[in-house]
């Protein structure tokens, strides 16, 4: 048997996310024949993005490292490390971490949500623009062009 798909490290892409995240994209759409995809943050306290929903993908996160609040509605919740939260499509959510960095593991089924980060991310091996803050105007377009919808500022 032949592995599909096999990527170290150093060949996954990593785009410079919200408030100066890192996102990994270490299966996409095309590995995986759009059946998921896998991505992981590496983010420091503070970070949420904000409230929204997806419309085409439900979304798994598990919390490797750190601590954050998580929000489903309006029902908030505590993930610690080791953490892991089911989120169907449609559900509006958002986080926040709490710990001083952390370490996330995200899961979206089908695949096709790497292509939002993509849009509105920078990729980690172009230099960086003095100042480098991705515009609220291309998070929405992002978001929107990938199913997304944002609904309401972090929380």
């Amino acid at each position: 048997m032949t592995i599909p798909y096999l990527a170290q490290a150093e060949e996954q892409q990593q785009l410079e996310w919200l408030d100066g995240s890192a996102f990994s994209v270490l299966l996409d759409k095309e590995a995986t024949e759009g059946r998921l995809t896998v991505g992981r943050f590496d983010v420091a306290r503070g970070e949420a993005p904000p409230f929204h929903l997806h419309t085409r993908e439900d979304e798994v996160f598990m919390l490797l490292k750190g601590t954050a609040l998580v929000w489903a509605g309006e029902e908030e919740y505590e993930l610690r490390e080791g953490g892991i939260v089911f989120l169907p499509r449609n559900i509006p959510h958002s986080y926040r971490i709490t710990s001083e960095r952390a370490d996330l593991l995200m899961i979206a089924t089908p695949g096709g949500i790497e292509g939002m980060f993509r849009h509105a991310g920078r990729d980690l091996t172009a230099p960086r623009p003095d100042g480098f803050e991705i515009p609220k105007s291309l998070l929405f377009e992002a978001a929107e062009l990938y199913g997304g919808v944002v609904l309401g500022p972090p929380r």
